[in-house]
């Protein structure tokens, strides 16, 4: 018996840390992999890399011939203004959705994020609600993907948090709580969503299966206990005082800044817990990667990089 070939996905945002996972969980699985970069990447026998961006009609034209879906994770999650947001997170889905319609792509995943719930807090979550509304008046079979805080092997956003943690004390927003998830669970709930025809039209807020989150102090002791520190103090310091070293951070780091005024907003917010009722159906995804454990590799993987 001939055995059907898996749909071939066009990826973009292949080369970041989301991405990059599911451009390699993509190929394990069987799929072929059209991938948008905008650096030339090593060959494989089951990816091409389609040199361009999102700012590029013609090359996404190049990255969807010939695919059956589109899973769309590239995005900015850190931008100078409002209009450096709306150019990558908003006018950039429009080209892609535009892209997928032209070439008869009918089915769109679109990685959104949970400060979609609340695009009042920064310009990065109203970004990301505008993204959603582009995908939903497209016509084409989406779904909608808002991660929580994502994080596991290779990930640079929740590098500092190791960081402290091996030193003993973690800084931390007001108190708050947060849903989190591994990116191989992401990256699976992604692959799985490409057949799903029961998932068309939906919003989905996948997590770690822990009922109301946890709580940031919760969260920090346990990237301790990942780093081998049987106590790690907490500070939770106020929004002035965040603030304030947004503004500094910025003065250091420039573009590279990892807090800045507008992360202050949805830092300070006190509830990115994933909606029970936008969980995706057990029947279709559940988490496989417990969080201790989850965060036990991960920081394996920075010290094997030397990161950590």
């Amino acid at each position: 018996m001939t055995k059907t070939p898996l749909p071939t996905l066009a990826i973009t945002g292949g080369t970041g840390f989301v991405g990059a996972t599911l451009v390699r969980h993509a190929v394990m699985r069987g799929h072929a992999v059209r991938a948008l970069t905008r650096r030339a990447q090593a060959g494989h026998g089951r990816i091409r890399w389609i040199e361009g961006a999102l700012d590029q009609p013609d090359s996404l034209a190049r990255l969807v011939e010939g695919a059956d879906a589109v899973i769309h994770v590239a995005g900015a999650i850190n931008a100078p203004s409002r209009d450096a947001f709306a150019e990558a997170n908003v006018a950039g889905t429009l080209n892609m959705v535009e892209a997928a319609r032209a070439a008869g792509v009918r089915r769109f995943i679109h990685v959104s994020s949970l400060a979609a719930r609340a695009p009042d807090l920064s310009d990065y979550g109203w970004s990301k609600a505008r993204s959603e509304q582009v995908v939903g008046a497209s016509g084409l079979d989406w779904t909608v993907v808002r991660p929580p805080a994502v994080y596991g092997p290779g990930d640079r956003e929740t590098l500092e948090l190791f960081r402290w943690a091996r030193r003993g004390l973690v800084l931390l927003p007001p108190p708050g709580r947060i849903s989190v998830i591994e990116v191989s669970d992401l990256s699976r709930l992604l692959l799985t969503l490409v057949g799903a025809e029961d998932s068309l039209a939906q919003i989905y807020e996948p997590d770690d299966g822990r009922e109301q989150g946890w709580s940031h102090r919760e969260f920090a002791e346990a990237i301790g206990v990942a780093v081998g520190r049987r106590r790690v103090r907490t500070l939770g310091l106020p929004r002035p005082i965040l603030a304030a070293g947004a503004r500094l951070d910025r003065l250091v780091r420039g573009r590279k800044a990892k807090l800045t005024p507008d992360r202050v907003g949805y830092f300070c917010h006190p509830d990115w817990v994933a909606a029970a009722d936008r969980r995706p159906p057990a029947d279709l995804w559940r988490p496989h990667i417990a969080t201790h454990a989850g965060l036990k590799a991960t920081a394996i993987t920075y010290r094997t990089s030397g990161w950590l």
